[in-house]
């Protein structure tokens, strides 16, 4: 679990510039800047905004301009999509430099990145790819996660990903190989229920098996979202992390599991394509927010029971 003194603590040799809001029972939403003159208009949001990083790795302009309004009144979680944590080269040097530029910029929360790789020498792709769980990928993953906790100065969350294809060479399952990450780094889990349910129908498996044997205890962030699916070429349905409907009726039973076991966790709403109006997505995070106050309201009825 990611605490706000270890932020706190990280960040102690330079005054910060924006609020530090603790997230705890908050659910927010993706953010996009077409909804931003709708937000400004609605009033202060009680949740938090998660953005992308590589959409900020420019020095300025209008995506600055509007994280910079957004940030003044609300908390923020950075997001990267592109370190290729998993990769088999070394990180990118100068891609890390303007990731924690932006962590030193807009002092997020929270500061997340994924569980696989995306690029192979010199070339870059639009997508998440999976990565065997064996000794070798360990060590790998463990010395990026090092390197980058290093740069930033500051724990990050590592996200569970959502997966197509399986490998012969995994010696560990996918929970295992989790685990031994956080245990070796000291790094918090980004848990994404969609990504769970996702990748247990394309294999086969149990959800609530997984999460079962899911580390809940390093879980300092949570990701909903919507999927698409499809069919392969053996006819077997195939569900693909979309993040462009809103969330199954199946992923908020499973998130209701996993907020009864861990707690009012803070809760993203990922949206990514065909974006609704911001009324529409406000209304998914509030739904989220429905589930958290449920608990916060059994936990603190708990406490005076104590009491």
């Amino acid at each position: 679990m990611i605490h706000t003194s270890d932020i706190a603590a990280a960040t102690a040799d330079h005054a910060l510039r924006f609020p530090a809001d603790a997230l705890a029972g908050r659910a927010g939403a993706s953010f996009k800047h077409q909804h931003l003159a709708a937000i400004l208009a609605d009033g202060k949001p009680t949740g938090f905004f998660e953005v992308h990083a590589e959409n900020y790795m420019g020095d300025g302009g209008h995506p600055h301009r509007a994280l910079e309004t957004i940030r003044r009144d609300n908390p923020v979680s950075l997001h990267g999509v592109c370190m290729s944590i998993g990769g088999p080269q070394p990180l990118d040097t100068a891609h890390l430099a303007r990731f924690r530029a932006l962590v030193e910029r807009y002092e997020p929360a929270l500061v997340s990145e994924h569980l696989a790789w995306s690029t192979h020498g010199t070339t870059f792709f639009n997508d998440l790819l999976p990565l065997p769980y064996t000794p070798a990928t360990l060590d790998r993953v463990c010395e990026h996660i090092a390197r980058v906790q290093e740069a930033i100065r500051r724990p990050m969350l590592l996200e569970n990903p959502s997966t197509y294809v399986a490998f012969r060479d995994s010696t560990m399952s996918e929970t295992d190989f989790i685990r031994a990450i956080a245990r070796r780094t000291g790094c918090g889990l980004l848990l994404d229920v969609n990504n769970v349910f996702v990748s247990a129908t394309n294999h086969g498996y149990s959800a609530l098996d997984y999460l079962a044997d899911f580390p809940l205890a390093h879980v300092g962030e949570i990701h909903l979202a919507g999927h698409a699916g499809q069919f392969d070429d053996e006819g077997d349905l195939l569900l693909i992390d979309s993040h462009d409907a809103p969330v199954a009726d199946a992923v908020w039973k499973l998130y209701e599991t996993v907020v009864a076991r861990a707690g009012p966790i803070p809760t993203l709403i990922e949206w990514d394509g065909d974006i609704p109006d911001w009324p529409g997505l406000k209304a998914e995070a509030a739904a989220a927010q429905a589930i958290l106050d449920r608990k916060l309201r059994q936990v603190d009825a708990e406490r005076r029971h104590v009491a």
